[in-house]
């Protein structure tokens, strides 16, 4: 029973960890490329109705990844295992702050102007692509280490 579960909880990190990374390569390599093209009026416009479609899952998908994660870590078997997991740990969570404190107040913004027009209309695309650049490298580390760490483990 505890190697089914823990066999559950790799396969959480892993799909995890490749959902998020996959979601936002996919964004940075096509959506943020695309949106960036558009007039201002289309972009509030798109922007919100695309931000609709990755709230809730998101959050979801990368807490149950922090979750599985930190429990792996707290039962890992070598120190090697120890170090992945707490890099795969520390950079979920990355991943969550930046998304917290970077990317969804501008998104707020964003529904602000959708909300009110574009008067005082301050781009924020240049913002939101960096921080967006900065939480991509962070799944890419997660996912990295995730796999890495459940290669050892197996």
């Amino acid at each position: 029973m505890v190697t089914a579960m823990r066999d559950l909880l790799w396969l959480i990190v892993i799909v995890g960890g490749g959902i998020t990374l996959g979601v936002f390569v996919a964004v940075a390599v096509s959506v943020a490329p695309a949106l960036r093209t558009l007039p201002p009026d289309s972009y509030v416009r798109t922007q919100t109705l695309l931000g609709r479609g990755y709230h809730p899952l998101m959050p979801i998908v990368t807490n149950v990844t922090t979750v599985s994660g930190v429990w792996l870590l707290l039962t890992a078997g070598s120190t090697v295992q120890l170090v992945l997991l707490t890099v795969l740990v520390i950079s979920v969570i990355g991943v969550q702050a930046v998304s917290h404190l970077g990317n969804v107040p501008l998104n707020r913004q964003i529904a602000h102007y959708e909300a009110i027009g574009l008067a005082g209309w301050v781009d924020p695309r240049p913002r939101w692509g960096a921080w967006h650049r900065v939480r991509t490298a962070l799944a890419a580390t997660c996912e990295l280490a995730a796999v890495t760490a459940a290669l050892l483990a197996h």
